[in-house]
């Protein structure tokens, strides 16, 4: 039940966007550190990753619906988790301490991250919601 629909692409969703989460706020963290590189993880790679998981789930006759994911350069899909490989980020900006941050770039980037993640999470809601419903057999 739980392997098939909208929850399997939703528990991924959010797996990504908790350890992106991790990631943009350590980069918060050091901003004024020297010699510090922020790093990050391009979501359109695992967006991508996670497109064509669900569309081979579609063409497959597979009844337990389960997703097949291939890793990416910056995302390794375990079974239950996954591993990110972050890369440096803003390589042509570099300050006086060797720091090259971007305030504004890395603001953008959590609130896009936080969005996502909270829409994740709502749409997960809804579907816990709506099993919560036909397990109890009324409306």
């Amino acid at each position: 039940m739980f392997n098939s629909g909208s929850l399997p692409v939703l528990e991924r969703l959010v797996q990504f966007t908790g350890q992106r989460q991790r990631l943009l706020a350590d980069n918060i963290a050091n901003l004024s550190t020297p010699y510090f590189k922020p790093r990050d993880i391009d979501p359109r790679q695992f967006q991508a990753a996670l497109r064509r998981a669900v569309e081979s789930r579609r063409a497959s006759s597979a009844a337990d619906g389960r997703l097949d994911f291939h890793d990416t350069d910056e995302v390794k899909f375990r079974p239950d988790t996954l591993e990110l490989r972050p890369r440096p980020v803003n390589a042509g900006i570099l300050y006086h301490d060797q720091n090259n941050r971007d305030l504004e770039r890395t603001m953008q980037a959590l609130a896009e991250n936080t969005l996502t993640h909270n829409a994740g999470i709502e749409l997960m809601r809804s579907e816990f919601e709506t099993m919560k419903i036909a397990i109890r057999e009324r409306v």
